[in-house]
């Protein structure tokens, strides 16, 4: 769009009065701004399995690295589950060496049992049954060098292999983040404007910022944890099995208790889930709505107010974070406790099975550290379950904004009746005069029987039908609320008509593209936007590909270039996306010299001159008329002073053109126009005592 291009279009009162929660601060800050539906509804409750498998369905473009990254914790965990399996043998190792020495020498390992047998210590003759004892021989410290360094090698291996596939599910989680983020980007260009009328702006903001991060934080520290988690459980109950069936049994005791617990307490925290990341969106919003209008809360002596605004959501925040947190805080900790009870079992049964030499103390040993192995995933999934129901609650609101409904989609060729955009013969200005040079009159505008309403059941405009002829300035005027932003806002298609038709130099707007439609229009509205950068920037973001010679050409024009000479850097000022360090009239200067360069076939000011002195409005007049020349131009005005030499003055009241013609012939005529001229111009506003029907 070749127009000045604004994030927030005003909308002045039309969106009907049930619609919107009153604002709390003064009026003055940012229009479209949070202050619109701060109070948004309770979130439903979190639909946890399908949120979560969607969430996970993003991985799926990285399904190769994915398959890598199992087959790397499968190896790894593996690796992982043997080494107790060894450090047992090793255990027997030591033990049967302290046992060989009590042993006569000479004697074979059957000879020594009978003899303890018939000795009646039952218990030593059960060990020596079990261990590989060679008499007086001792510790055989070479061969348990040998199966320590093999544990040793494993070990390493083991974390060589956990470290790569974390080094590789990092990549997946980063690039799928990166694209969700770039999806949720393009998303809201394809949203319709009413969808932000409808949406607090800190809330918006909310969702692609700090919901997004916390998806990336969640999927980050739960996916290599609940991969491995699993891959460890079902590793170790082989090995359990292996080792001792018994033993197994009264380990996997555990698991119904742990899950019972886990599904009690994890339903308590969905909810404060969901509500904290709801209450955060709302205080993100109260935040931004007091930033932007803090010089109104100072001047109406509001701060008490918008402190206990903000005083009474944080407490309701730090009581759903609390909530969430501490709820899901319980998880481990009843966990462990339910772990240490199966860990005591497994150590009173073993150590008797160990006493009827059922078992070697190497085994047992082994068997313990598979115990923990296996309850120590259980735990940690356990203390994942808090940031995986963050995690997904995050993600459902993300969801909520991708799922959307857009607006109609454009067509998919541009339209080849109408010249190329930007199309022109000569420079973008004459040197002597200011006018632009080389123009075809283009951009007939009519309006063919338009109906619109914001509200469903509030009309608005109903059954209107205008023309504005080729390089005609066609002002619009009337009260506040009676459709004139609406009537433009409908020409660039930032909402959809109810009925009839609008068309562009005979062609139906709604068949063409919405970039070439808008890169055709220059506007230029009261609600100045800069963003963050140089003042030429600013100018050339109407045509980027404008050369510097243009570039000043426009700003000469416009007056522009008068107070940037004064300033220390020219140009490259750089000014803050508010361009708090230059007046608003200067802003509304840089505006006017960024719709000037941008040569459109169809222009619409919107009470451009609304922030510039009397004497500087009557250079930007002059300038406007150049910018005007040779194209179709709508004026939106409150100020009838800077319309006199329309050559349309459109009357608009409740959505209706109740008067149209020139300045003298509407002056003539005595009706709605007079009375607004009289009213301005001849005598004070007075305020009607007779009672409204």
């Amino acid at each position: 769009m070749s127009a000045q291009a604004v994030p927030e279009e005003k909308r002045k009162g039309q969106m009907g009065g049930n619609e919107r929660t009153p604002r709390r601060l003064p009026p003055g800050a940012r229009r479209g701004g949070p202050a619109t539906g701060v109070g948004v509804p309770a979130e439903k409750p979190l639909d946890f399995g399908p949120s979560a498998r969607r969430l996970l369905g993003l991985l799926r473009p990285h399904r190769g690295r994915l398959l890598a990254v199992v087959a790397l914790a499968v190896a790894g965990v593996g690796l992982t589950v043997v080494g107790p399996l060894i450090l047992g043998y090793a255990t027997d190792l030591i033990f049967g060496g302290v046992l060989s020495r009590q042993v006569p020498a000479g004697l074979t390992t059957e000879e020594a049992v009978a003899r303890a047998r018939a000795a009646g210590d039952d218990t030593l003759a059960d060990l020596l049954a079990r261990m590989d004892v060679v008499s007086g021989a001792g510790i055989d410290l070479g061969r348990l060098g040998r199966v320590l360094l093999l544990a040793l090698g494993l070990f390493l291996l083991a974390s060589l292999l956990t470290w790569v596939q974390a080094h590789m599910l990092t990549g997946v989680v980063q690039r799928t983040v990166q694209q969700l983020r770039a999806d949720v980007a393009a998303k809201l260009h394809r949203l319709p404007l009413p969808y932000f009328d409808r949406q607090p702006r800190g809330e918006l903001l909310s969702r692609v910022t700090n919901d997004i991060d916390n998806v990336a934080q969640s999927l980050q520290q739960t996916l290599s944890q609940l991969l491995t988690s699993v891959l460890t459980v079902l590793g170790v109950v082989v090995m359990m099995i292996v080792v001792s069936p018994l033993l197994t049994v009264l380990t996997l005791l555990a698991i119904p208790a742990s899950v019972l617990v886990t599904r009690q307490v994890a339903k308590r925290s969905q909810r404060q889930f969901v509500a904290q990341w709801t209450h955060t969106g709302q205080l993100n919003a109260l935040v931004e709505e007091a930033y932007t209008g803090h010089e109104l809360v100072r001047v109406f002596g509001r701060q008490r107010e918008v402190e206990a605004d903000f005083a009474a959501k944080n407490e309701e925040l730090y009581r759903a974070g609390f909530g969430a947190h501490f709820v899901s805080g319980i998880i481990m900790p009843s966990l462990m406790f339910i772990g240490n009870l199966g860990y005591v079992l497994v150590a009173v049964v073993g150590g008797l099975r160990v006493a009827a030499g059922a078992m070697s103390l190497g085994e047992v040993q082994a068997f313990i550290q598979y115990s923990r192995q296996f309850t120590q995933p259980l735990t940690q999934f356990a203390s994942m379950i808090n940031l995986l129901q963050s995690g997904v609650a995050s993600a459902e609101r993300v969801f909520a904004v991708l799922d959307a409904p857009e607006q109609t989609p454009d067509p998919v060729t541009r339209t080849p009746e109408l010249p190329a955009a930007g199309a022109r013969v000569g420079p973008v200005v004459t040197q002597r005069t200011g006018r632009p040079a080389g123009r075809v009159a283009t951009g007939r505008v009519e309006f063919e029987k338009v109906s619109f309403r914001y509200d469903p059941d509030r009309p608005l405009i109903e059954d209107l039908s205008l023309v504005a002829e080729p390089g005609h300035t066609v002002a619009i005027v009337g009260p506040t609320g009676a459709g004139k932003t609406t009537l433009v806002n409908l020409i660039l298609r930032f909402y959809e008509l109810d009925s009839g038709r609008i068309t562009l130099d005979g062609v139906d707007v709604t068949t063409m593209r919405r970039d070439e439609l808008r890169g055709r229009i220059g506007m230029v509205l009261q609600d100045t936007w800069l963003f963050g950068g140089t003042i030429r920037e600013n100018i050339a973001y109407g045509r980027p590909d404008a050369t510097e010679e243009e570039i000043l050409a426009a700003a000469r024009a416009t007056f522009v270039d008068r107070f940037v000479r004064s300033l220390p850097d020219g140009y490259d000022t750089v000014i803050d996306s508010e361009g708090g360090n230059v007046s608003a009239g200067e802003k509304q200067l840089i505006t006017i010299a960024r719709a000037f360069l941008a040569e459109p076939s169809l222009l619409i000011l919107d009470e451009a001159t609304s922030s510039v002195d009397t004497r500087t409005e009557v250079l930007v007049q002059h300038a406007m008329a150049a910018l005007r020349s040779d194209r179709t131009s709508f004026v939106i005005a409150h100020r009838l002073s800077t319309i006199r030499d329309a050559d349309l003055i459109l009357m608009m009241e409740q959505g209706r053109i109740v008067e149209q013609g020139t300045h003298e012939e509407l002056l003539a005529a005595g009706g709605a126009y007079h009375r607004l001229h009289h009213a301005q111009f001849s005598a004070p506003v007075q305020d009607d005592p007779s009672p409204v029907p």
